[in-house]
């Protein structure tokens, strides 16, 4: 019965997604599509200060954005990343957990915003260390977004609401995640950069818990190639439920560098 429950709201979720394309492509009279217009890929690396827990050293991500269709009113997007955190508990460079992150977005802009409806998708591992039970979950939700560009800077700024239709292990119920990153060039190829982020889950009480807050706040530089970029920088972190198998929160100092395409 729960599987059976699942296959509808997934099914549910696909009619959605494929409800916003449909009313994207018929609110625009003359449509210009494009297949594969844009692609984003990032990888980086930061040492964490996790005040003696030998769990959390080094953390490591790559992933990247793929515009699947650009339909002129919006555009369809695919989205994946994975995460690797590094203590050093058994060895110098030890990866204790692997984290998945999969979603998609269907979009439409509007007055110089981006709406879209998306389903998201989250599984956390363990490595080199014993887990049985499935850590995972499932949501669906909505994003806006705008991008702003005034004078020599270009800022960004974004928000998803998801709410959970299926979990396992987990006692997340719904997600409000902000964001807004913002860079102003200083010389040609040369500019400082920001971020913000902040991250409230609701639960539902299974877990002794209240609703549960998470940030980053992040600065430092960038420069421009001719085929992607580097970013070096420092960050605070309150991370959510930093070791898949524990409930708590984890406050960090960080430093890092991040890869990207341009």
């Amino acid at each position: 019965m729960k599987r059976c429950g699942f296959r509808l709201q997934a099914e549910g979720s696909i009619l959605m997604v494929l409800a916003v394309l449909a009313g994207a492509t018929s609110a625009s009279a003359q449509p210009t599509v494009q297949f594969v217009p844009r692609f984003d890929f990032q990888l980086g690396a930061e040492r964490l200060g996790s005040d003696g827990d030998r769990r959390f050293a080094w953390d490591a991500d790559l992933g990247g954005e793929l515009d699947v269709i650009d339909y002129g009113a919006g555009r369809a997007t695919f989205a994946a990343s994975y995460e690797v955190v590094m203590g050093d508990q058994l060895r110098r460079f030890d990866p204790n957990q692997g984290n998945y992150i999969m979603a998609g977005l269907a979009s439409v802009r509007v007055a110089g915003l981006e709406l879209a409806g998306m389903f998201y998708h989250q599984s956390r591992h363990l490595s080199d260390r014993p887990k049985t039970a499935a850590i995972d979950w499932n949501m669906i939700g909505a994003r806006i977004a705008h991008d702003f560009t005034p004078g020599r800077s270009r800022w960004a700024a974004r928000a998803d609401l998801r709410r959970t239709i299926q979990k396992s292990f987990v006692d997340y119920q719904w997600e409000l995640e902000a964001e807004g990153r913002g860079r102003i060039e200083l010389r040609r190829r040369v500019s400082v950069i920001s971020a913000l982020r902040a991250r409230i889950v609701g639960v539902d009480g299974s877990r002794d818990r209240g609703t549960q807050t998470g940030f980053l706040a992040e600065g430092g530089v960038r420069f421009e190639g001719n085929a992607g970029a580097i970013e070096l920088f420092v960050a605070g972190e309150r991370r959510i439920d930093p070791f898949p198998v524990e409930f708590g929160t984890a406050t960090w100092l960080k430093a890092g560098f991040r890869l990207l395409s341009r």
